[in-house]
């Protein structure tokens, strides 16, 4: 059985920077990853179309690099998550605990009104939800 690592991305530098972390524990110890992008779905009301929180092209974004990890030797696959209620730190742990997962690897701090948060709201619930390891990569300093 090999070992499976899921990255969690939102598309910053951060979460960046937690894939290239995981692509290198990968390798090093042949394990295969599961790209996780979650999409916040804003609940309509009324006559209102429901708003998703995301850019559209995320889908491309994080399929392409997965495609990128499995030219490089890497066993890669691009999962994505809509929620409304929950929030994208339950879903990672859900899926973590779905496909086995031995490590989750995340940014420290994402996409989110609060940056100069040391850690990320995400990340934090993650390290209290999560049934295995979760290591957490710093986003780099202003």
């Amino acid at each position: 059985m090999s070992s499976k690592i899921v990255v969690g991305l939102d598309g910053s530098v951060g979460s960046d920077r937690a894939l290239e972390a995981a692509a290198e524990v990968a390798k090093r110890d042949g394990a295969a990853l599961v790209l996780c992008h979650v999409v916040e779905r804003i609940a309509a009301k009324g006559d209102m179309a429901p708003v998703h929180a995301d850019e559209p092209d995320v889908k491309a974004r994080v399929e392409e690099q997965a495609a990128g990890l499995r030219e490089q030797g890497v066993e890669a696959e691009a999962r994505f998550a809509a929620i409304v209620l929950g929030g994208p730190a339950r879903a990672i742990a859900d899926l973590a605990e779905e496909v086995g997962a031995d490590l989750i690897v995340v940014g420290t701090r994402g996409h989110s009104a609060l940056a100069g948060v040391l850690l990320g709201s995400v990340t934090q619930k993650l390290l209290h939800l999560a049934q295995c390891p979760v290591l957490c990569i710093p986003s780099p300093r202003d």
